[in-house]
C-alpha cells in the first residue's frame, strides 16, 4: 500500500499517515459560515482537502475514508443578514448551501460523506459544554458559559505561543465577566430578536469554536485521522477546539494530524473589495472562467505555501486543458502514474503532480495523462464542455457600451479604443452602432486573454 505523508502543523514534522482504525481514515475540515456567496479564497481549501479525500479513497478504497465538512448555520453574520433583509435564517442559510454546492461542485469537488449542520447538533454541544463544566474546564457567569483557558495546560501548542504571548499580541474580547482575557465562549444568551435554544444556562445559543468539536466526536469519535482547514483557522478557532475537546474527551488526542492550507492573494495582493480584486467563485464562473481551470490553478501551488490568483495562470491553466482534453479524446484512463501517486503522497505535493501531467502529455500517454488527471479532479467527463462551448461575451459588451456612453459625453474615446483593441487581440470581433455593442467570437478567439481585459 502506497504510504502517505503529511506535515502536521501540531508536531511541526511531516509524519506518515497512520490511521488510528486500520485501514479506515476518518477526516474533518471546517466549512463555510452560510450567509453568503464562497469567494475564492474560501474555495482553495475545499480543493486542497478534496484532492487529499481523493487520494485517500484511492489508497485506502472509497468506502474506507470518512470526511465530514461542517456548514455554520447560526452566527451573527447570519442573525445580521436576516435583520437586514428581513428574511428567515432558515431561508438564508438553506439558500446559501444551495449556492456553495452549485459552486464547489462547478470545482470538481466531491460531497463529502457528511455535511452537517450546526443547528441539528445544538444537543450534543450542550451535552459537551456540561462535561467541561464537570471537570472544571468552563464556568457560567452572567448567562454566558466560557471556557477556562489556564485550565488546559496545552494551549498554545498548535500556534507555538503561550497564553501571555496571545493576551499581549492579540485583540481579544474584554468582559468582566471572563477570569482571563483569553477565555473564550462556549454559550451566550438570546434574546427575543436573535435565535435560541433552551439550556441550563437559559434560552441561548452556542459559541463558534464548540461546534466543531461535538459534530467532529459525534460523527466521527473522540479521535480521529486528519483535521484541515484555512491558516486563519489556526488561531484561534483549532486552538479552542483542541483545548475543549481534548478536556471534554479525557485522554483522546482529538485529532492526529493537523493541515492547514495558506492564503490567496489576487494578483499579487491581499484580496479586498476596496482593491476591488474581492471576486466569489461565482463571479470568476460567470466571467467564463470553467470551474475545471480554476481547479488547475489552485493545484498549481502547494497548499502550505501562498497562492496567487492570476489572469495569466487561468489563460495557460485553461490553454493546457484545452490541449489535453483534445489528446484524451475518446481515450479510456490507465491507473494513475505512479509518479503522480508518489508525489501526492509526499505531503499533496500537486505541483509536483502536475509536472508529471505535462510529462505524460508530452510523451503522448493519453491513458496515463487521462487517468491521473482524474486522480487530481482535472479531465473528469462532468466538467468538461466548456472547451468547445459557446462563450458568453455580454459582460465585456456591457463593458465598451459603458465606456463608449462615457466618450460619447466627454469626447475621449482613448479607453473605448484601448478596449476594441485588447478584444481584437483576443481574438473577438467587435460590431459597434447606434443600436448597440455586439461581440462575437472570430477567428483566433483565446478567451483565457478575456480576464486581462
Amino acid at each position: 500500500m502506497t504510504i502517505l505523508r503529511l506535515h502536521n502543523t501540531r508536531t511541526r514534522r511531516t509524519e506518515e499517515l497512520v490511521p488510528l482504525i486500520p485501514g479506515k481514515v476518518r477526516m474533518y475540515v471546517c466549512g463555510p459560515t452560510v450567509y453568503d456567496r464562497a469567494h475564492i479564497g474560501n474555495a482553495r481549501p475545499v480543493v486542497v482537502f478534496d484532492t487529499l479525500y481523493r487520494l485517500l479513497r484511492y489508497v485506502y478504497g472509497a468506502e474506507h475514508v470518512i470526511y465530514v465538512r461542517n456548514f455554520t448555520d447560526v452566527d451573527d453574520k447570519i442573525n445580521a443578514r436576516a435583520s437586514e433583509t428581513g428574511r428567515p435564517i432558515r431561508d438564508i442559510t438553506d439558500e446559501t448551501i444551495g449556492w456553495y454546492h452549485q459552486d464547489m461542485d462547478a470545482l470538481g469537488a466531491l460531497r463529502p460523506t457528511h455535511e452537517p449542520r450546526a443547528t441539528e447538533y445544538v444537543g450534543a454541544m450542550i451535552a459537551m459544554i456540561l462535561e467541561l463544566i464537570g471537570r472544571g474546564h468552563a464556568y457560567e457567569a452572567e448567562g454566558h458559559v466560557l471556557f477556562d483557558v489556564r485550565s488546559y495546560a496545552d494551549y498554545g501548542r498548535l500556534s507555538g505561543r503561550s497564553v501571555d504571548d496571545m493576551i499581549a499580541g492579540a485583540r481579544v474580547e474584554v468582559a468582566p465577566y471572563k477570569r482571563d482575557p483569553m477565555d473564550f465562549v462556549l454559550w451566550k444568551p438570546s434574546d427575543d430578536s436573535l435565535p435560541g435554544w433552551d439550556s441550563p444556562w437559559g434560552r441561548g445559543r452556542p459559541g463558534w469554536h464548540i461546534e466543531c468539536s461535538a459534530m467532529s466526536r459525534e460523527l466521527l469519535g473522540e479521535s480521529f485521522d486528519i483535521h484541515g482547514g484555512g491558516i486563519d483557522l489556526q488561531f484561534p478557532h483549532h486552538e479552542n477546539e483542541i483545548a475543549q475537546s481534548c478536556c471534554a474527551n479525557q485522554g483522546g488526542m482529538f485529532a492526529n494530524i493537523w493541515m492547514h492550507n495558506e492564503m490567496l492573494q489576487v494578483e499579487g495582493k491581499k484580496m479586498s473589495k476596496s482593491l476591488g480584486n474581492f471576486f466569489t467563485v461565482r463571479d470568476l464562473l460567470d466571467r467564463g472562467w470553467p470551474g475545471e481551470v480554476i481547479r488547475f490553478v489552485y493545484l498549481q501551488t502547494h497548499y502550505a505555501k501562498p497562492m496567487d490568483w492570476t489572469a495569466e495562470k487561468a489563460a495557460q491553466a485553461e490553454a493546457n486543458l484545452r490541449k489535453w482534453r483534445a489528446l484524451t479524446e475518446g481515450v479510456l484512463p490507465s491507473e494513475p502514474s505512479p509518479a503522480v501517486v508518489a508525489a501526492l503522497a509526499q505531503d499533496l505535493n500537486t505541483a509536483g503532480a502536475i509536472a508529471e501531467l505535462h510529462r505524460l502529455a508530452g510523451a503522448g500517454d493519453a491513458a496515463g495523462l487521462l487517468g491521473s488527471a482524474w486522480l487530481l479532479g482535472l479531465l473528469l467527463p462532468e466538467l468538461g464542455g466548456w472547451e468547445v462551448a459557446s462563450v458568453d461575451l455580454a459582460h465585456w459588451a456591457e463593458r465598451l457600451a459603458g465606456l463608449r456612453s462615457k466618450a460619447m459625453e466627454s469626447k475621449d474615446f482613448s479607453a473605448v479604443d484601448a478596449m476594441k483593441k485588447a478584444l481584437m487581440a483576443a481574438g473577438v470581433e467587435v460590431r459597434m452602432s447606434k443600436a448597440g455593442v455586439e461581440l462575437l467570437p472570430g477567428p483566433g478567439f483565446d478567451a483565457g486573454r478575456l480576464a486581462a481585459i
